[in-house]
């Protein structure tokens, strides 16, 4: 038998009201609703105190409390009073909901509805209402918790139950429109705060998704730069093996010495260009496949950098130590985009600031340190310093330079300043 449109639309509400609906988990709290707990009871299970948790307790005791005082001398003034129990049960079933209406408000809302149908006899005659008016915020409170964490269509199905259940039990008409009033408003208000929630929540997994994938094209960017200061690397290494293995039969002209002695060079260039290769490979290039050939700096024009930044009003001072010269063309170029990175962020995050810049050689390493002084603002961070979850994209180019070397960088807030330090290995034929 088919039952009419309209009438499932109806009896699914209060289907999912009364038996099958679920509520979403809970909203994440603010951190400004917590209590840290103090060190010396450190032993305690939980860290800190939840406000809402502790409102709910201390309103559903008061509840009880008041409640079951009302009610045992209401009952002590009739000629044949009601059972104890009974009393008892009145006073919990008004109480028991708040406790569970933040944990399971459809749970809480079925046991208050459920404790108003059974104890409507007792509270209308010790009372005289069918319900207290502390059952009735109680009632009210656990309509909003069900508004905030269920559908709309069990939100309905709540607020249908509850107008029939209030129609059934209402002793006159002025009872039942306030009633009616307070149930559309406390629900209407806790659907719209649901609404925002979801709203707020969806917004900022919009914002992570967009943040990652920004992250990721940034990087993409910054492998295809690398690849194309590498490309000239690499085809120089590979020019000079294909025109050493024309050249060397001929001049070798059957001398065995001469020959071995050119295949060496060979074998130590085309190691130098597999080092170089390794490097490189994965790291994506352009759509087009474009490379940029023209030649690359490295740290052989530093003074011309630091000479750049002292003209923008920086303080730059410059300390260099051990051997720089002969460096791989690789460690070269990474160092001197790191340095120059890190000093053009101090330009634009904290200009006239001064900047403490040390390049040394110790051993197979190669050592950066780069430190500005005031403003405290994060060089890698351009427009949301300070705060979590956003990474500039400096950081990002300074991390795939140093990763693909094989060393290790540090960046972050050092006294009023920022600091990047950055060490890269030495390699042979790197």
């Amino acid at each position: 038998m088919n039952l009419p449109a309209g009438l499932v639309r109806l009896t699914r509400p209060l289907t999912l009201a009364v038996v099958s609906g679920r509520a979403d988990p809970p909203f994440p709290r603010s951190r400004r609703l917590g209590i840290p707990i103090p060190r010396f009871l450190g032993l305690l299970p939980f860290r800190t105190v939840d406000l809402v948790v502790l409102a709910n307790l201390l309103i559903a005791w008061l509840t009880y409390d008041g409640g079951l005082s009302s009610l045992l001398s209401g009952n002590d003034g009739l000629s044949i009073p009601y059972p104890e129990w009974r009393i008892y049960y009145a006073a919990v079933a008004c109480s028991l909901p708040l406790l569970l209406r933040e944990r399971w408000p459809l749970a809480a809302w079925r046991i208050s509805m459920l404790g108003m149908l059974t104890t409507a006899p007792v509270m209308d005659t010790l009372s005289g209402h069918p319900v207290s008016i502390a059952g009735i915020v109680a009632y009210l409170l656990v309509v909003y918790s069900v508004a905030v964490r269920c559908g709309r269509e069990t939100t309905l199905g709540v607020w249908i139950s509850s107008m029939l259940c209030m129609a059934l039990s209402a002793t006159s008409r002025d009872d039942l429109v306030i009633a009616a009033i307070l149930l559309s408003v406390t629900a209407l208000f806790g659907y719209n705060v649901r609404a925002r929630r979801l709203a707020a929540r969806r917004l900022a997994e919009e914002e992570q998704r967009s943040e990652r994938a920004l992250a990721a094209q940034a990087t993409l960017e910054e492998r295809a730069r690398i690849a194309r200061e590498l490309h000239d690397v690499v085809a120089h290494h590979m020019s000079v093996i294909a025109i050493q293995a024309e050249a060397v039969p001929l001049q070798a002209a059957g001398d065995v010495g001469r020959l071995e002695e050119g295949l060496r060079e060979i074998r130590a260039l085309s190691l130098a260009a597999m080092t170089e290769m390794r490097r490189v490979v994965g790291v994506l290039r352009d759509g087009d496949g474009r490379a940029d050939t023209a030649p690359q700096p490295g740290l052989g024009r530093l003074e011309e950098l630091v000479g750049t930044a002292r003209s923008a009003g920086l303080t730059v001072t410059l300390k260099l130590g051990g051997d720089l010269m002969g460096l791989p063309t690789a460690v070269s170029l990474s160092a001197y985009r790191i340095a120059q990175e890190s000093l053009s962020n101090a330009m634009r995050h904290a200009p006239g600031s001064a900047v403490s810049m040390r390049i040394s050689r110790s051993g197979a390493e190669l050592h950066i340190h780069v430190e500005n002084d005031a403003r405290r603002r994060s060089p890698a961070a351009p427009e949301h310093a300070g705060e979590p979850g956003h990474t500039g994209h400096g950081l990002i180019g300074m991390r795939e330079r140093v990763s693909m070397l094989g060393g290790k960088l540090w960046t972050g807030p050092v006294g009023t300043g920022f600091a990047v330090t950055a060490i890269l290995p030495i390699v042979e034929n790197a």
